[in-house]
């Protein structure tokens, strides 16, 4: 595995121009809205941020079409859906993305229970062939591992990568107003050759607008 990761990787950096650009995302609304619902819900059917922040990558893709496909004979090739890749840590080390496939159609409680039954069946050895083989764009989210920041490399021939940092409660200004709000650190990482820092500019612009409107997902 490692293997094909390094062969992936180093085939990334060598052809990709990547770009990258990162905002910081107040979570205030989204978390206020999640623990609203939460309260209505089963302990094991909880909203957790991980999941807020899938739904809204999803439908934002859906929006920004530019950014969901490959790179293929030097042409960008839309894909047929909004698969998202999510990067899964194994066990015994090495790292997956299988895909939520139509992640744009999800609810929000529909994402979250693929996403924990792709990483069940990633971490027992259970995946399907084609929930490796076709995700149109990837999420990785290292929030669990303290990291604040995740600057990614494109998984060829995909033509994005969406990196997630943990959520911290930070001063943030309001309305000329000073108090401590949990953000978190969004990071695109695309491919130079399909889109431009305008186009990924206006996605990160619409992922952060999501969230300010959780209900909205």
């Amino acid at each position: 595995m490692r293997e094909t990761i390094a062969r992936l990787m180093a085939r990334s950096k060598r052809e990709i121009p990547h770009y990258y650009l990162t905002t910081t995302v107040d979570l205030s609304a989204a978390l206020a809205w999640m623990r609203e619902r939460n309260a209505d819900l089963p302990i094991s059917a909880r909203l957790v941020p991980a999941a807020l922040l899938l739904r809204a990558t999803a439908v934002a893709t859906a929006r920004h079409p530019a950014l969901n496909g490959f790179w293929v004979d030097e042409t960008f090739r839309p894909g047929g859906g909004v698969h998202l890749g999510l990067a899964i840590s194994l066990r015994r080390g090495g790292l997956v993305a299988p895909a939520i496939h139509d992640a744009d159609r999800l609810s929000v409680i529909e994402t979250l229970a693929a996403m924990r039954d792709l990483v069940v069946r990633a971490r027992a050895g259970r995946l399907r062939g084609s929930e490796m083989a076709d995700p149109t764009l990837t999420v990785t989210n290292l929030g669990e591992q303290g990291v604040e920041s995740v600057y990614g490399v494109i998984y060829p021939p995909q033509v994005a990568l969406v990196g997630f940092g943990r959520v911290v409660e930070r001063p943030w200004s309001v309305d000329g107003l000073l108090g401590v709000r949990p953000v978190t650190t969004l990071t695109l990482a695309a491919d130079h050759r399909a889109t431009d820092g305008f186009t990924g500019g206006r996605y990160l612009a619409t992922i952060d607008d999501l969230l300010q409107h959780p209900e909205e997902l």
